[in-house]
């Protein structure tokens, strides 16, 4: 069917501003959600650093630790979103955005085992809890789970300076992990990882769980919301493990016919938005000790704000 080039013409602007208006909405959509889970993330931050008794507790740290962690982890994560309506730029520029984006991804399970150990040692041998987690050795978990996160994402830029050329630095791509890091080496290095890190993970947590499971058979409290704190770890990891399939994923997709940005949108809220969302809420607000402070806490900013509100009036 023959198209006269007035109406062509008219077709491809009536596309070209749906698509911008499409990716306008997506974007303010991801910054609004953006600002409320780190503004939600913050308060929890602040909670931590005003009372002292929580920097005492390795549960508290550990937890403390994933919030800064995952604030890290989605403003990286929604600059790479909103510099991806731009299309290109420049890849020495995408490196130092994307190297703490998936750091701190990577962190997240990672940090999830930590914290199910943390809640088997508290169920399971509780005499020797306060000689096995002691705040040094929760710090030194912290470092290890970065550690192991550099070790698993540093090669990949010593792979990049060693077979791209200069030029390549300086040159625009598309700002995602697999155009940057190219490699095949990269690309096998990194599925490689991804699986290890996810069998470690996910026996942490089936072990744990099991082993909370039969104690809380005497009906202890404690045990039983380990239990349900553990079934909540395992739904997060869950959601964390879309980012190590979402390349196959995305595949699928395509293989099927659906692309587009409206998948990546979707496919990004998942993955890297709702987890950080519910962290707070599960490790936060579901503890009564930390719940209370953060209430108080909450409550003094609005007393504090309706005070001032009538002094200005």
């Amino acid at each position: 069917m023959n198209f006269t080039p007035g109406y062509s013409n008219v077709t491809t602007a009536v596309n070209y501003w749906d698509t911008v208006g499409q990716v306008i909405i997506q974007n303010v959509i991801v910054l609004v959600l953006g600002f409320i889970i780190n503004y939600i993330s913050a308060t929890m931050v602040h909670t931590f650093n005003q009372h002292h008794i929580f920097r005492l507790k390795p549960r508290f740290i550990l937890f403390i630790h994933m919030v800064v962690n995952d604030m890290i982890q989605l403003t990286t994560s929604i600059s790479l979103y909103i510099l991806a309506a731009f299309k290109t730029i420049y890849v020495s520029l995408c490196c130092l955005i994307i190297l703490p984006a998936i750091l701190t991804t990577q962190n997240t399970p990672l940090n999830l085992a930590f914290m199910a150990v943390e809640c088997y040692i508290a169920v399971c041998i509780p005499l020797r809890y306060n000689y096995i987690c002691t705040v040094r050795r929760t710090y030194i978990v912290i470092g290890t789970i970065w550690t192991l996160s550099s070790l698993s994402v540093l090669p990949d830029v010593f792979i990049l300076l060693a077979t791209e050329p200069v030029e390549f630095l300086h040159s625009r791509r598309y700002c995602s992990r697999d155009t940057v890091f190219r490699s095949a080496y990269s690309l096998k290095k990194r599925d490689a990882s991804h699986i290890a890190f996810l069998i470690v993970v996910w026996l942490t947590l089936f072990y744990t769980y099991f082993r909370i499971l039969f104690v809380a058979k005497g009906a202890e409290a404690n045990a039983k919301k380990a239990r349900n704190t553990l079934l909540l770890h395992g739904f997060q990891v869950m959601l964390c493990m879309v980012t190590y399939v979402q390349p196959m994923l995305i595949q699928v997709f395509t293989n099927i016919g659906i692309t587009g940005r409206y998948m990546h949108f979707i496919i990004y809220v998942i993955n890297q938005m709702l987890p950080r969302l519910i962290s707070p809420i599960i490790y936060g607000l579901r503890d009564k000790t930390f719940r209370k402070y953060h209430k108080k806490y909450l409550c003094a900013v609005n007393g504090h704000s309706k005070t001032a509100s009538r002094e200005v009036s």
